[in-house]
């Protein structure tokens, strides 16, 4: 009888694409592995209502998953890695990471739109960046799925002309254009992304995790737990506008209080990389 394993996932169709990523990696590392999927919702889809920014984001995309690991139901669960709170539940581990994806994020703006004047998004971080360049620009939020936000704003919901999207989530969902609209790609030393994005996090439980991580990406892993730990070390929230993104030995950093900073990072162990981030944030 083949191996198996049962991978957690968000039922949306950006979610089950990073796990079809995930199965493919996985048996590309294991040929012989039987993977399923178990599709779960969470709070963060059934309450489509609610404001992150002001409910507080931080575990409303992953709990459910996280259940399914602890309870036996799952063996990995898959996340966008930029969901993932920095403190997880006693007996869970991040085993490692899939190679990252373009971490870039993505101006969407309605054909012929040169300045919105309404701008959808809920991000703190977007917001704070994207004003340097629209000082006179409103926000609104805006959720939902990838697809569904290009659509309200082609379609002037709320009077809305642009928004901002990950490059990842566009990429995975093979959309390259939309009618009516524009994409613009934000470059990453001026418009600094969020930890973790465009990473795709495998969760397991912790005696589970040597199993896996030898065969998921360590540039990815050294770049995100770079990241993570800054996001960790400064107490930044889902209230707080901060991005942070290390690409080989250069880390960018941008907080709502000090702005935007470039530091050289050479740590490449978890060990290494503590002892750096501790050292820029006490120059901070």
């Amino acid at each position: 009888m083949s191996p198996s394993v049962t991978l957690a996932t968000r039922r949306s169709q950006l979610a089950i694409a990073q796990t079809e990523l995930a199965r493919t990696a996985l048996k590309q590392a294991f040929p012989d592995l039987s993977v399923e999927f178990l599709e779960l919702s969470t709070t963060g889809d059934q309450q489509q209502q609610w404001s992150l920014e002001k409910q507080g984001g931080s575990g409303l995309f992953i709990k459910e998953l996280e259940k399914a690991l602890l309870d036996g139901r799952a063996d990995i669960a898959v996340h966008s890695a930029k969901d993932m709170p920095t403190a997880l539940p006693e007996g869970l581990v991040i085993a490692g990471y899939l190679e990252r994806e373009d971490p870039r994020d993505v101006l969407v703006k309605k054909a012929g739109c040169d300045n919105p004047n309404i701008i959808a998004t809920g991000s703190p971080r977007r917001r704070a960046l994207i004003q340097e360049r629209f000082p006179n620009s409103k926000f609104i939020p805006m959720r939902g799925t990838v697809p569904t936000r290009l659509k309200k704003i082609a379609e002037g919901h709320e009077n809305a002309e642009a928004t901002i999207v990950a490059a990842a989530g566009l990429a995975r969902l093979g959309i390259t254009e939309h009618l009516g609209l524009t994409f613009e790609y934000l470059p990453t030393d001026t418009f600094i992304p969020a930890a973790g994005q465009g990473a795709i996090a495998l969760e397991c439980r912790t005696e589970d995790a040597a199993k896996w991580a030898p065969y998921l990406d360590p540039d990815t892993f050294c770049a995100v737990t770079t990241e993570r730990a800054f996001l960790k070390g400064l107490g930044c929230g889902c209230h707080t506008a901060f991005g942070a993104y290390r690409e080989q030995d250069t880390l960018m950093l941008f907080h709502e209080s000090f702005g935007t900073h470039s530091f050289s990072m050479t740590g490449q162990d978890e060990t290494a990389i503590e002892a750096e981030v501790n050292t820029i944030i006490n120059t901070l």
